[in-house]
């Protein structure tokens, strides 16, 4: 954007048939073509809209907790050391001559497959000799089983979603203001951004006012010692008169550089606020003459809200919240339901023929409730904090709203107060004006010393910058009352 607000200025100021020219020349940006670059090209107006970005996803991650939370997991375990459960009596079974549960259960199983394989054995039936699993037997002499296999697998998806849950419903309340306190903080930000511009870009139009009422005065000593020495070699100047003449033009030369100065300066600091390259040429078209009707138009017994200040919205905005963490807080009272959901397949061997797992599915579906009894005072005191939390932020409220009424006044003061000096400056001016002629044709003549002239430029040249001053000043204040109000700045298009 900035570099066809740049070629459309360049060429209005360059003429068509000369492109060399159109390359070199500055660009010339009004304040309104300054704001827009600024308000597209800052970095502190694209941070801002970056915060609004970034809550704007904060908010949609908060709505997740609505949906339900699907996980999938595997794990698999290898035995190292296998468990040993025992189901008999312990010693004194063993003293009665019992043997415990495992040999009570070796004295059935034993017989039983002992008669089957002679029931099958010799008739052609196919079978399968029966031969005690070592892994089976007892690990100890006290009549221990190892129990379990020694790999283990284990694969599932576990879901679970709130159903009932009014701490969560306002949490997600509060996030949504969040991005509303984002929103507002980027429209403060472009506010000052603008206030930035206005007042950098007037500060320009005073340098180069400024510049010009130097020129003027360097000119005008130039011109006078021209004809001082004129009048010197004529012999009707003294040696005392063409010295002063050369002072006057030598006193005049430090401030013409230090004018010119100030305009880069100010050039370079409508640059960095504009947020583009310090080595860009550009240049200001208006000049503060062009403001002065402002000054005549200025209306001071209107009445200025405040309701559209960015900061005096932000703690509303921050009230609202603190409200709201209140009856989230309150809402931690209540109990909660929630949803679950769990599938799992399971599978427990000796050896690694995947092939042959027998894989055991497990699942169920159930509801959660939750209701909070005691917690030590915690969910207590942290109502507590947020309440006084509430009660400062009104504080600040009340004495924000305070100063910007000073603000307020303090704008409207310093408008009026320039309103008035613009207008003896500009009595002052016209008398300089003519009270300068005067002596410069009196001099001339040789009716008057040149310490009359120096005396009469002299005045001449405080009323002039007077008059700049004034402008100058009611424009930053009439930006700083926009700014303090929160009058949103419209580009026409």
């Amino acid at each position: 954007m900035f570099s066809l607000l740049l070629l459309n200025a360049t060429a209005i100021v360059a003429p068509q048939t000369a492109p060399q020219a159109q390359e070199q020349a500055p660009a010339t940006l009004t304040l309104e073509e300054a704001i827009r670059i600024a308000l597209s090209e800052s970095p502190t107006v694209k941070i801002a809209e970056m915060e609004v970005e970034k809550a704007q996803f904060a908010k949609k991650g908060s709505y997740a907790a609505l949906f339900p939370q699907i996980s999938a997991s595997a794990s698999y375990q290898r035995t190292i050391k296998k468990q040993i459960m025992y189901m008999g009596g312990g010693d004194d079974d063993d003293d009665e001559g019992g043997g415990g549960m495992s040999d009570m259960m070796s004295g059935i199983v034993n017989p039983i497959m002992y008669h089957l394989q002679q029931l099958y054995k010799g008739t052609g039936v196919p079978y399968v000799e029966y031969t005690p699993d070592p892994s089976t037997q007892t690990s100890s002499s006290d009549g221990g089983i190892e129990v379990g296999r020694w790999n283990t697998y284990n694969a599932g998806i576990t879901a679970a979603m709130p159903l009932i849950n009014a701490q969560l419903w306002k949490s997600l309340e509060i996030s949504g203001s969040g991005v509303d306190l984002a929103v507002e903080k980027a429209r403060s930000s472009r506010l000052e951004m603008v206030n930035q511009v206005k007042q950098s870009y007037f500060g320009v139009l005073l340098a180069k006012e400024a510049h010009q009422v130097y020129k003027s005065v360097y000119d005008n000593a130039v011109q006078n010692l021209d004809l001082t020495q004129k009048k010197y070699n004529a012999s009707r100047a003294s040696e005392l008169d063409l010295a002063r003449a050369k002072t006057t033009v030598a006193n005049a030369v430090p401030n013409l550089f230090n004018a010119e100065n100030a305009i880069y300066l100010s050039l370079w600091q409508l640059k960095a606020v504009m947020g583009i390259d310090l080595d860009a040429e550009i240049d200001v078209k208006d000049s503060l003459l062009v403001y002065s009707a402002d000054l005549q138009a200025a209306n001071f017994n209107q009445d200025y809200s405040i309701e559209g200040n960015s900061s005096l919205r932000q703690l509303a905005i921050q009230a609202d919240q603190l409200a709201n963490t209140v009856k989230m807080q309150k809402y931690a009272y209540l109990p909660t339901l929630s949803l679950a959901f769990s599938y799992s397949l399971n599978a427990m061997t000796n050896d690694f023929k995947f092939e042959e797992y027998k894989w055991t599915p497990y699942s169920y579906v159930g509801l959660s409730l939750n209701i909070p009894i005691f917690s030590g005072g915690q969910r207590l005191n942290d109502l507590r904090q947020t309440q006084v939390q509430s009660r400062q932020l009104a504080l600040q409220k009340e004495n924000a709203e305070r100063q910007l009424q000073i603000s307020i006044r303090q704008s409207l003061s310093t408008m009026e107060t320039a309103v008035k000096s613009h207008e003896s400056a500009l009595d002052a001016l016209e008398s300089a004006q003519k009270a300068y002629d005067i002596a410069a044709k009196s001099y001339e003549v040789g009716r008057s010393t040149l310490t009359d002239l120096d005396a009469a430029q002299l005045a001449l040249t405080q009323a002039q910058l007077s008059a700049s001053q004034a402008i100058y000043n009611y424009l930053v204040a009439k930006a700083a009352l926009e700014s303090t109000i929160g009058a949103d700045y419209t580009i026409e298009k």
